[in-house]
């Protein structure tokens, strides 16, 4: 019986006069209301997502995922050193899912032009993968006492590729300066460490502090994904905690950029928040136009169950026809909000035609990605309890008795 009960329903709603029906201002609301519900959802997660991922790969652009510091660092970007040999340095980057271990050296100073001046943060590396992708005028160090500005600094201390700049750095009691020349700039976007960090070389910074060459700062750690990073963390604390240099020093401490970022990370974490609200709001109203629309469908068929009952058909048959029924609307609704959904959002991620404040959100434009998974989740999720919201209303078939339908007309 369920495959007759199907063969009925869908040549009850695609037939003509199922056309007509489907047509009424009742099931086009609820159709209308199960495509702005999915389409709502997808750019909701697409958008959130694409948030999440944007910022935590400007934060660990700017500081890693993982950072080896000293266990005495004061939270400042004027850290102790620490003694990195070349075997700790070579094993830190040989665990799983690192994709890079760098050491780095930083130095707080002042960029001094003649008519302005502008407090930065000096950072020496070798592993320029992230500034080289957002480099928009000049290139990488190639000389000693080259540097690269953001374009925030550079508009303030109006500064272009070629130029000389002075710097001035404290060191205890002691004023170093350097004159630096700008060799590129770069724009992230995010404006909380394009107003602060320049970049040079690591033979400069090193040079600049006076260390030995295993000597520095830290050590970044890049991983490949965001969901290794407590495993990977974990590995570097025990490849730390017990090793002790050629000195005898042993005050290695380590953090991850959540830790070193508490405030942007539970922003994102507020956001996964709002994506339960939006998507369960959606559910909701979705689920409310579904109903309705099932309901209108029972009763422009009442002529129809009436019938199917005086020729035998059990409630469970006339329920299972009318549910197919709505199943074919919710198909419909789910396929044309992911239609619109995914054209919209990629048109977004293409084209970037809605901005946004970069001081404020950290991004100039609203981000997207496309988490496949989730989305998938989403519509099996959306077409589940849609159907169980059915099962309810749908109980209305069994008070409907041929004798009272064939009095009624």
């Amino acid at each position: 019986m369920p495959n007759e009960a199907f063969k009925i329903a869908t040549r009850l709603y695609f037939s003509q006069e199922g056309e007509k029906r489907n047509s009424r201002p009742a099931v086009r609301v609820a159709l209308a209301g199960i495509i702005v519900g999915v389409v709502v959802m997808i750019l909701t997660i697409c958008i959130v997502v694409g948030f999440k991922q944007t910022i935590t790969e400007k934060v660990a652009g700017f500081g890693a995922h993982i950072q080896v510091v000293s266990f005495d660092n004061n939270n400042t970007y004027d850290l102790q050193p620490i003694v990195v040999p070349d075997t700790l340095l070579n094993k830190l980057g040989s665990y799983e899912h690192v994709v890079k271990a760098a050491p780095f050296i930083t130095k707080p100073g002042i960029l001094k032009t003649d008519s302005a001046f502008h407090g930065i943060v000096l950072k020496g590396t070798d592993y320029w993968s992230f500034f080289r992708r957002r480099i928009v005028e000049g290139g990488t160090p190639t000389a000693p006492n080259q540097v690269v500005v953001s374009r925030t600094i550079a508009n303030q201390l109006q500064l272009k590729v070629g130029d000389k700049v002075h710097g001035y750095f404290v060191d205890d009691s002691d004023v170093k300066a350097r004159l630096f020349t700008v060799c590129g700039i770069y724009d992230t976007g995010f404006g909380l460490y394009d107003d602060l960090f320049i970049v040079t070389t690591l033979r400069d910074t090193r040079r600049l502090q006076g260390w030995e060459t295993d000597t520095y700062s830290g050590v970044e750690i890049l991983i490949d994904d965001m969901k290794n990073l407590y495993e990977v963390s974990d590995k570097i604390y025990f490849a730390t905690v017990n090793h002790v240099n050629e000195y005898g020093q042993n005050s290695y401490y380590v953090q991850t950029l959540e830790e070193q970022n508490p405030a942007i990370f539970a922003w994102l974490d507020l956001l996964d928040m709002n994506v339960v609200v939006i998507i369960v709001l959606m559910l909701l109203v979705a689920g409310f136009n579904i109903v309705s629309g099932l309901i209108i469908m029972i009763l422009d068929g009442v002529q129809l169950i009436g019938t199917l009952k005086a020729l035998g058909a059990d409630n469970r048959f006339v329920r299972r026809i009318f549910l197919t029924q709505a199943a074919w609307l919710i198909g419909k609704g789910v396929l044309y909000g992911n239609a619109i959904g995914a054209i919209l959002a990629s048109v977004q991620y293409k084209f970037h035609l809605v901005p946004l404040d970069a001081a404020t959100y950290y991004v100039s434009y609203v981000p997207i990605a496309f988490p496949w998974g989730w989305l998938l989740l989403l519509n099996v999720v959306t077409i589940g309890l849609s159907l169980l919201i059915l099962l309810l209303p749908s109980m209305i078939i069994t008070k409907i008795s041929p004798a009272k339908v064939m009095h009624f007309e």
